[in-house]
């Protein structure tokens, strides 16, 4: 957003630094006149002095506007400019101030202010996006109410939205119309939008339990109006749940959700018109997935969610991010839990979100980005979107349920509303809040310490070992927790860990729990708090050595280092009652295969790295009728290259690559009369339902197709890709059609090529569709050095743009940061490529390219000569000269690794 001086290094800004405003603005008039050269903003602001700061100049945020006037009480002021901000001495306790800016909304490739995508306005003012709109105070806890009115050409802008209600709209000399929005609610700047464009509307009337009306809209260009039944209905779910689950209630006359493809992020919850990415709107069976309609739902109700945690109640300082975020990560992650009709669906989704955080957010927390859940500092805010302050966040939330049950914490989400509604406030705030409401709570009396899940940075690790003692018939557990140094952070305090824990028998049988000092036994999972580094718990009364079931449901963000034996994961894996430690014996059994191969002999890569126990649990588990099909594809799928990477010192990607092919191959040609059985048992030819239970069966008949195909290229059969090429074909729905592609490309079949070429066909009208069909090629398993090639001829395809996020993101991310074994040449040559996208980038877009740069966040674990390749492309983007302050941010912690 901002360039640095090439002389001047960024400065960091600091939570301790933290001061009030000088001054407050309690009411925002902005009219705007829109033309996507020369847009005029007239900003007029009632403002006062805070009396408990000491005076001093007001000093407002701009960026890449053009002042033409600045009014105090209607009279010309003395003012001065230093760097970005507008400075004004002299002022008055109160005074009405008026600004009048322009901006150039077409020239906006950034999409931070007011930029056009497709002759259509938008904004995106998080975080500090405000200031390329017009000069103001744009901090989080300068909270005003804001009356906008949109003034443009009729025929080109027919449709104008902002926040909050519309008042009056009518008709203006030579062609031109108005539209007055005024926002009842007080809000900061970051949570404004306005839209003007040729859009149209599904509209849903809906009466909330209180009886008031409201109007829904979602608003999309006229001919995607049919792939928005599926937002509106999740848009209908998220309103009630929040009502029946916490009580909290529509709070405007209408609700509009509008859909661009031009966006940096996923979706923003401006107050009211909240604004979409395309990716998380648009749906309908011919061109979204399964996990299309899953996203949607999820981000849906994400959006709707923050109405009060981040709308009503906000964020006093950008420190304090995860306060909306990581709560309204675990709202919406309970939401999509709650709409699982059955129990099965409920976990498959607990261990999905588990696998994003163990996935991108453990290496985040051990690269040199890692952070506090609530950061110390930054240069670039827009840095520490992070799964970190999001998945984490959420995590830390959940472990305050834990510790106060489900109706406390929701009584204590009550006690936060009712405390601080129309707030700025801090996750402090948050916490207190949950503990008060639950006075008796272990929350409440370890309050001060669990906060260090907000100050420390890292992963915490959890050591457990277990002692049976069959004269006593007792059995004790003990705990060590540690958390290694993060940048800035050498040492660190002990957590409190809520460990949720079972026992099972040899046999698979789940055991009472009785501890040393208690009268009787307690049936099922029971929590055990741990706050000391080292700790122990005795358990009585135990009939023989058990098989403990730690950590179930994953009740807590931490490594878990247990020294168990192949019989003993052999033993969850068949019978634990938690069905998340159940997959998760299948995921350390795999990782214990792939970990013993790559560290084997330097010849090269095991042909057999998976043992016959292992192959004989999976098919097992594949032939047990009653396990739920996603279950199953879950379990059946290898933990990716990048968690393999995690857990080794020194990473050598190409040899990471090479096992987990092997792998899959493995699981293919082992079980290939299984896979051919559950294809054809989960195959569907009725009608399309996205629901949990169907989505799951075609994932594991998607997962089967894969495996038939690699058996096939392994063996040279070629009966398999031409029935996959048939399915292909004759698909009814996007996720049987897609999955019919990708085992095609992913096996690396000669057929792929004619499929994608019809795919391209099909669907090159529908800008998501295509989306996939880039991300499928540059995605897929490297074979001899082709996918970059591949990936650079991608980039000059005529509905190639770098200019789009999603289109970027559809090739150049999944080449950089999702493809591993493609992108870590021994030529160095995907590193060049990653280096000279990432400075191409920030030349048009600094926030994408900033998460482009974290593609090689972890370069220091590489193995020569990758290690030094990298670091030699990491400093080449570093020495650019006018590199942006996020990007900067970004490859300095990275070279200070």
């Amino acid at each position: 957003m901002h360039l640095r001086d090439a002389q001047a290094e960024p400065v960091a800004i600091r939570r301790e630094d933290y001061r009030a405003p000088a001054y407050w603005i309690d009411t925002v008039d902005l009219t705007f006149d829109l033309d996507p050269a020369k847009t005029r903003v007239l900003n007029r602001m009632r403002l006062r002095r805070n009396p408990e700061v000491a005076a001093e100049p007001l000093r407002l945020d701009g960026d890449e506007l053009n002042l033409a006037r600045v009014l105090v009480n209607g009279q010309g002021a003395s003012f001065r400019m230093e760097a970005d901000q507008l400075i004004i001495d002299n002022l008055p306790e109160s005074f009405e101030l008026e600004i009048f800016t322009t901006c150039a909304p077409a020239k906006n490739t950034k999409l931070m202010g007011l930029f056009v995508s497709e002759d259509t306005f938008f904004t995106q003012c998080e975080a500090e996006g405000f200031r390329r709109i017009t000069y103001f105070l744009d901090r989080p806890d300068v909270m005003a109410s804001y009356t906008v009115t949109i003034r443009a050409n009729r025929e080109a802008y027919p449709v104008l939205l902002s926040n909050g209600n519309l008042v009056e709209q009518g008709q203006l000399p030579e062609g031109r119309h108005f539209a007055k929005w005024v926002d009842p609610f007080r809000k900061p700047s970051y949570l404004f939008a306005l839209v003007a464009g040729k859009l149209v509307a599904r509209e849903q009337r809906i009466k909330a339990r209180n009886g008031k009306d409201h109007l829904l809209q979602v608003y999309v260009r006229a001919g995607d109006l049919d792939k928005t039944e599926h937002a509106m209905n999740s848009l209908i779910n998220s309103i009630a749940w929040d009502e029946a689950r916490f009580g909290l209630p529509l709070d405007l006359e209408r609700f509009m959700i509008v859909a661009t493809s031009d966006f940096n992020m996923g979706a923003m919850e401006n107050k009211g018109l909240n604004i979409f990415n395309t990716k998380y709107v648009l749906a309908n069976q011919a061109t979204a997935t399964d996990a299309d309609y899953s996203n949607i739902e999820s981000v849906v109700g994400h959006e709707y969610f923050h109405n009060w945690s981040g709308d009503r109640v906000t964020c006093r300082d950008w420190f304090q991010l995860s306060l909306k975020e990581g709560l309204t990560v675990f709202r919406d992650q309970e939401f999509s839990q709650d709409l699982c009709a059955e129990p099965s669906a409920r976990a498959v989704k607990r261990i999905e979100d588990v696998r994003v955080l163990r996935t991108a957010q453990f290496p985040e927390d051990a690269g040199p980005m890692a952070h506090p859940v609530r950061p110390d500092s930054y240069i670039e805010i827009s840095n520490f979107y992070t799964v970190t302050i999001y998945e984490k966040g959420a995590e830390v939330v959940r472990m305050m349920q834990t510790l106060v049950g489900r109706k406390g914490f929701e009584r204590g989400i009550t006690l936060y509303f009712e405390r601080h509604d129309g707030q700025a406030v801090t996750c402090d705030d948050f916490a207190q809040a949950i503990a008060d409401a639950n006075p008796e709570s272990e929350l409440a009396r370890l309050l001060p310490q669990f906060k260090r899940w907000y100050s420390q940075a890292g992963t915490p690790r959890l050591s457990a070992h277990g002692v049976y003692d069959p004269v006593q018939r007792s059995y004790t557990l003990s705990f060590v927790q540690s958390c290694p140094p993060t940048p800035g952070q050498p040492f660190k305090e002990p957590f409190v860990i809520p460990v949720n824990l079972g026992l099972l028998s040899a046999d698979g049988r789940e055991l009472p729990l009785q501890l040393a000092g208690e009268d009787a036994p307690g049936a099922g999972t029971r929590t055990l708090v741990l706050t000391h580094a080292g700790e122990q718990f005795t358990f009585v009364n135990v009939e023989a050595e058990p098989v403990p079931s730690i950590l179930r449901g994953f009740s807590a963000p931490v490594i878990l280092d247990h020294d168990y034996g192949e019989a003993q994961l052999l033993t969850l894996l068949a019978h634990d009652t938690d069905p998340f430690n159940r997959w998760e014996a299948g995921q350390r059994l795999a990782l214990r295969a792939a970990i013993q191969a790559i560290e084997g002999p330097a010849a090269g890569p095991a042909e057999a790295p998976l043992g016959e126990a292992y192959l004989d649990a999976m098919r097992s588990l594949l032939r047990d009728p009653q396990l739920d099909a996603a279950f199953k594809e879950l379990v059946l799928t290898l933990p990716s290259e990048t968690y393999i990477a995690e857990q080794l010192d020194v990473v050598d990607p190409q040899r990471v690559h090479a096992v987990r092919e092997a792998m899959r191959v493995q699981l293919a040609t082992g079980l290939f009369a299984d896979w051919e059985r559950v294809y054809e048992q989960h195959r569907e030819t009725g009608p399309y339902n996205p629901d949990p239970h169907s989505a799951g069966r075609r994932a594991l008949a998607g997962l089967a197709l894969v495996y038939l195909c690699l058996a096939a290229r392994s063996s040279g059969d070629a009966v398999w890709p031409g029935k996959t090429l048939q399915r292909f074909k004759d698909a009814g729905n996007m996720t049987d059609r897609f999955n019919a592609l990708n085992a095609l490309v992913s096996s690396g079949h000669a057929l792929a090529a004619q499929a994608l070429a019809s795919f391209h066909a099909m669907f090159r009208n529908e800008a998501l569709v295509i989306d996939k069909w880039f991300s499928l090629q540059a995605g897929a398993p490297d074979r001899g050095g082709d996918i970059l090639p591949l990936v650079k001829q991608l980039m000059k395809h005529p509905d190639f743009s770098l200019k789009n996020p999603n289109r970027a993101r559809s090739v150049i991310f999944s080449y950089c940061s999702a493809n591993p074994g493609a992108l870590h040449r021994p030529d160095a040559a995907g590193y060049v490529f990653w280096s000279e996208r990432v400075m191409e980038l920030d030349a048009i877009n600094p926030q994408v390219a900033a998460r482009l740069a974290r593609a090689l966040d972890r370069w220091s674990k590489l193995a020569e000569p990758y290690r030094s390749a990298a670091r030699e492309a990491i400093m080449r983007v570093a020495s650019k000269p006018d590199l942006s302050k996020d990007t900067h941010e970004v490859v300095t912690r990275a070279l200070a690794a």
